[in-house]
């Protein structure tokens, strides 16, 4: 099952990791960034917000629509991702799950979360943005990557929303219902 019959009540509606959720909530919108080396910013002045250190893709060859259980193409993409930005599981002090609010997904991206990171995923904070505005599809990224800057620039890592009664197979400490101020210079992105 993909989106949510929750429609009579939208706010509440994205679950991401609760034992109640069952679906994701369509969304639209849309965030832009500028890339811009380094060096070409300082000289022009510009007030940097974040640096992309790395990146990493894979391709889950597993089912047209499904997603392996064990989370693996995730965790070597999360691992991949780590090794060329020369970052070792503990320095992340922030991640960003893709966190949809599907029963599939969600326990995929906990399963690479904990074969990725190991010991450190139950102690580095995790959230999902979609919980508070949903999954705008093919734009989610340029949102998720913008509200990654921001919680570098403000030590704030934000919530998710609506996880009232977390599922026991998603047991990280994924930010329930409240932000919180934390040291972050390093953030994983997933999604």
């Amino acid at each position: 099952k993909a989106t949510t019959p929750r429609n009579d009540d939208p706010e509440h509606a994205s679950r991401p990791f609760d034992g109640t959720r069952n679906g994701f909530v369509l969304a639209e919108g849309a965030a832009m960034m500028v890339p811009e080396e380094r060096e070409h910013a300082r000289a022009r002045g510009a007030r940097i917000y974040a640096e992309v250190s790395s990146h990493a893709t894979r391709c889950n060859a597993y089912h047209m629509t499904g997603l392996r259980p064990d989370g693996r193409e995730m965790a070597e993409a999360i691992r991949h991702a780590l090794a060329a930005a020369r970052c070792a599981p503990e320095s992340i002090d922030y991640v960003n799950a893709h966190g949809s609010g599907t029963r599939q997904n969600d326990r995929h991206e906990t399963a690479a979360f904990k074969e990725a990171l190991g010991s450190h995923a139950y102690r580095v904070p995790v959230s999902s943005i979609k919980s508070m505005i949903g999954h705008s599809l093919g734009a989610i990224g340029s949102i998720e990557v913008a509200a990654c800057a921001l919680a570098i620039e403000n030590n704030m890592v934000p919530p998710t929303a609506n996880l009232r009664e977390p599922d026991p197979e998603c047991d990280p400490d994924y930010v329930p219902n409240e932000a919180r101020e934390v040291r972050v210079n390093t953030v994983l992105s997933v999604g």
